[in-house]
């Protein structure tokens, strides 16, 4: 019996445990509509759902982000599916992540943590794969991502990622897409996600110099960026206008069909950022973007990496 086979065997009880926690779908269509392809959830119960020893509780802020509460931000926005991306304080349970999924696999998808030092990661990528998981995350210092080139482990990810299509998804600083850019050039037909625009911008001023470093990666056809998190880059500010030439350098070299959009909520809605004032972004107020590169951005280059 294959992993998914076994989710679906204690589907009921899976459901019945997290059902507090999840909207109706209703008479919702989830075929049409954005996606969100940046999202963390996780709930109030530690007990079903430890925290990682190596995280402090206090640290969980806020303590809850359920998917009905995404789903209330969601409304009216013209979202309807999301991609969820595992919390690190969970480290590699990935366990809620799945049994979200599991309760509504037309409308999740995953993003999920391996452990690239344990035995054949690989296996274990494609056991989650049958969950409902389109990549996996990778995250580290400069310093951290250098050692990529020598794991086995990673490197077994890599070329895992290439032969089942499942996407290495990083969430890097600028000073780590050297090494990003060596592991594109190893394993040239695996799928990649750079999360956040590689966080340029986090400083505040858009320096051109990290820029380029991010633009540099366009050149391997199976890179895709994430045009998410506004609320931490440039000025932090909404109407978030002031990252449109930092947008505009980005779409020009990647173009729209490898872009896709992403809340990074629950960061996304606190203090005076909104889940709409990050949708109208794309949608409404970068006049270079066509209906069809915001149709892209939105929906079609998410569905393509994660839902395909």
């Amino acid at each position: 019996m294959n992993a998914f086979t076994r989710r679906r065997f204690v589907a009921a009880t899976v459901t019945a445990a997290i059902a507090p926690t999840l909207t109706s779908r209703g008479d919702e269509d989830t075929d049409g509509g954005w996606i969100d392809a940046h999202v963390h959830v996780w709930p109030k119960d530690r007990e079903k759902y430890p925290i990682s020893p190596k995280f402090k509780k206090a640290a969980v802020k806020p303590p809850e982000f359920s998917p009905e509460t995404l789903r209330a931000q969601q409304k009216g926005t013209g979202v309807e599916r999301t991609v969820l991306i595992q919390m690190s304080f969970y480290g590699f349970d990935n366990s809620y992540m799945l049994d979200v999924i599991e309760s509504d696999p037309d409308r999740y998808r995953g993003v999920a943590l391996v452990d690239a030092s344990e035995p054949e990661p690989a296996r274990r990528m494609a056991d989650l794969a049958e969950g409902g998981v389109g990549g996996f995350r990778l995250s580290g210092s400069p310093e951290k991502v250098k050692e990529w080139e020598s794991s086995p482990g990673i490197n077994e990810m890599w070329k895992a990622g290439a032969e089942q299509g499942l996407a290495m998804c990083c969430l890097v600083n600028p000073e780590a897409l050297p090494a990003v850019h060596r592991m594109c050039r190893k394993y040239p037909e695996t799928p990649v996600v750079i999360d956040h625009f590689a966080r340029v911008g986090v400083g505040g001023e858009i320096d051109q110099e990290q820029l380029d470093g991010l633009l540099g990666l366009a050149r391997f056809d199976k890179v895709h960026v994430k045009t998410s998190a506004f609320y931490a880059l440039g000025e932090k500010r909404p109407p978030y206008t002031d990252l449109a030439p930092m947008f505009r350098q980005v779409r020009d070299a990647f173009g729209s069909e490898r872009l896709m959009w992403g809340s990074d909520c629950p960061y996304q809605v606190q203090g005076e950022h909104t889940y709409e004032a990050s949708v109208a972004l794309v949608r409404d107020r970068l006049a270079f973007l066509s209906e069809e590169e915001k149709t892209d951005i939105l929906r079609n280059t998410a569905e393509k990496v994660f839902f395909g």
